[in-house]
């Protein structure tokens, strides 16, 4: 399955996963022998959570690989830059508030709303994908409908 990334998000995603191969996987060892030097392991707390921090380690590190090993980045030169796609920025009125939001579209993997960065797998990332300026987007969510009109699309 192919992972659309930008190329911030493929060069996020290269930085963690190296990280979590040299320095993490350096770390879990250490504590894995030093719970290990503590005796019996049957009985050894220490030891299991030690344990279990290596498998959810190397379950991200395996996650990352299969990742990048599957990924096309977005470039926005390929892509009608008059339409909100993956990899657009965004700039809207909130048609509920009167208020001009900005957001980034991005892949789930990228997402960080504090940030401004919205997963086009998100109730309103599927709802602004393949509109145009001065389109409104009516995007039905739990708590009720937001209606966005598209101001400008930026790459």
């Amino acid at each position: 399955m192919t992972v659309r990334l930008t190329r911030e998000g493929f060069e996020k995603l290269k930085q963690e996963l190296t990280f979590l191969k040299s320095t993490k996987r350096k770390e879990v060892i250490k504590a894995l022998a030093e719970a290990r030097a503590h005796g019996d392991l049957s009985e050894n707390a220490e030891y299991d959570a030690a344990k279990e921090a290596q498998q959810q380690l190397e379950a991200r590190i395996a996650e990352l690989d299969s990742k990048l090993a599957e990924v096309e980045i977005i470039d926005g030169a390929d892509i009608d830059k008059d339409t909100v796609y993956l990899g657009a920025t965004v700039s809207l009125t909130d048609l509920n508030k009167n208020a001009e939001v900005r957001y980034m579209l991005v892949s789930k993997e990228e997402a960080d709303f504090s940030a401004g960065k919205i997963s086009i797998d998100s109730p309103v990332g599927r709802g602004l994908l393949g509109k145009k300026a001065g389109e409104v987007a009516e995007i039905v969510i739990p708590a009720g409908k937001l209606r966005y009109q598209v101001l400008k699309i930026e790459r």
